[in-house]
């Protein structure tokens, strides 16, 4: 059975870092392009960053470049998001999500493969 599941969640003060895994199983992880998406107190999910199945291909929201940093780790079937210079505005459920050998997308439901989630919560 398919599975993602987020870990690395917690409280943190503005200014620090935080780093989120996902393990992935069930799944050949090579093939799938695999994506970070949030999702802030009251508002929609949105996409935050994404690595190509081929892993040639990086791309991240204008809101987290430059802080955040997406990898993989295809032995473990694991991707990370290392997160650091942390705001309020970070504060959001963290989900992990799986494209099959798919190109780069910004939108949830072009994603059919999702973890359930990791809270993060930046105190100002």
């Amino acid at each position: 059975q398919v599975q993602l599941v987020e870990s690395g969640g917690g409280l943190v003060q503005a200014g620090g870092s935080l780093s989120l895994s996902c393990a992935a199983s069930g799944l050949i992880f090579s093939r799938y392009t695999m994506t970070w998406f949030r999702q802030p107190p009251g508002k929609e999910r949105e996409f935050v960053a994404s690595i190509s199945w081929h892993g040639a291909n990086i791309y991240y929201s204008d809101s987290v470049k430059g802080r955040f940093t997406i990898s993989r780790d295809l032995a473990k079937s694991t991707v990370y998001l290392q997160m650091r210079s942390l705001a309020s505005e970070d504060t959001a459920i963290y989900y992990c999500a799986a494209g099959y050998q798919a190109a780069i997308t910004v939108a949830p439901e072009d994603y059919r493969i999702w973890g359930q989630g990791t809270q993060v919560t930046v105190s100002s």
